[in-house]
């Protein structure tokens, strides 16, 4: 008998579920979504039961549930007549499936497309920076695409955001066409926290990094090996970084002090606005 299939060598990819709340009560994600749609489809609770392999009372337990979270009801019954009644969705109901439908097909090309862009979670490094995107998450900048540089295999993409700051990203012609990077679209940029570097002093100097942005020390947060400097930029926002302990002592960071967060145009992550 064979044994258990090893998972050692299978390649890690990115995940994600969308869901909808109402007063922080679940209202449904993609299962109860799709329970909607295939309501409307066959119009019978039993035959949109049994397609979802769940019980006729499991699948009005769903419904009940959609009902009283949402507000209003997004399925009634009509009975009476020689087939017996038959089940739709009301106008709430057909108008949340579409919508749902929509951001979730959003919601997956976005986890898509920050699964293929630029991290290998093959090797032990890369893993541990993804586990560590709670922080890294927080640099999110949205603006828009301001200037393109194509090249042979990388395009150069400049994004400005609101408050008059620029980001200058690399990502590959691939990605350019894909996400529709062109002057004028709506983008997002992605900057992990340990990818930022914190500098202070720096008039005068030359730095081979693209990416510069000057502003305020508004919290270190210390940590038993590194610490978190958060960065409040002169153009609006705030970014994060996290430095080791005695960098942060040496370069005297404190709330208040004056620095500058610098990554390169290879760290950051385009998204585009769907």
């Amino acid at each position: 008998m064979a044994g258990p299939r090893s998972k050692k060598n299978e390649a890690i990819e990115l995940a994600g579920a969308l869901w909808m709340t109402v007063g922080g009560e679940n209202l449904g994600g993609r299962g109860r979504v799709g329970l909607l749609r295939a309501i409307a489809e066959t119009g019978s609770i039993t035959h949109a039961a049994k397609a979802f392999g769940i019980s006729y009372k499991a699948a009005w337990d769903a419904i009940d549930t959609m009902n009283n979270v949402s507000g209003q009801a997004l399925v009634e019954r009509s009975a009476g007549g020689r087939g017996g009644g038959s089940t739709k969705l009301t106008p709430r109901g057909q108008q949340l499936a579409e919508r749902f439908a929509q951001i979730d097909a959003a919601h997956r090309r976005f986890v898509q497309r920050l699964s293929d862009e630029a991290i290998d979670l093959a090797t032990d490094l890369d893993l541990l920076r993804l586990l560590n995107m709670k922080t890294s998450a927080r640099n999110q900048f949205s603006g828009t695409v301001s200037a393109v540089k194509t090249g042979a295999v990388n395009d150069e993409i400049e994004l400005t955001l609101a408050g008059g700051a620029r980001i200058v990203a690399i990502v590959t012609r691939e990605s350019t066409e894909s996400l529709a990077l062109k002057p004028g679209a709506g983008a997002f940029a992605l900057i992990k926290a340990s990818s930022v570097i914190v500098a202070t002093d720096i008039d005068g100097a030359r730095l081979s990094a693209r990416n510069q942005l000057p502003g305020t020390v508004s919290r270190v947060t210390p940590g038993a090996v590194n610490d978190e400097v958060v960065i409040e930029l002169d153009a609006g926002g705030s970014i994060a970084a996290v430095l080791t302990r005695s960098s942060a002592q040496t370069l005297g960071l404190a709330q208040g002090s004056r620095a500058t967060a610098i990554f390169k145009a290879s760290s950051v992550i385009l998204g585009a606005m769907v």
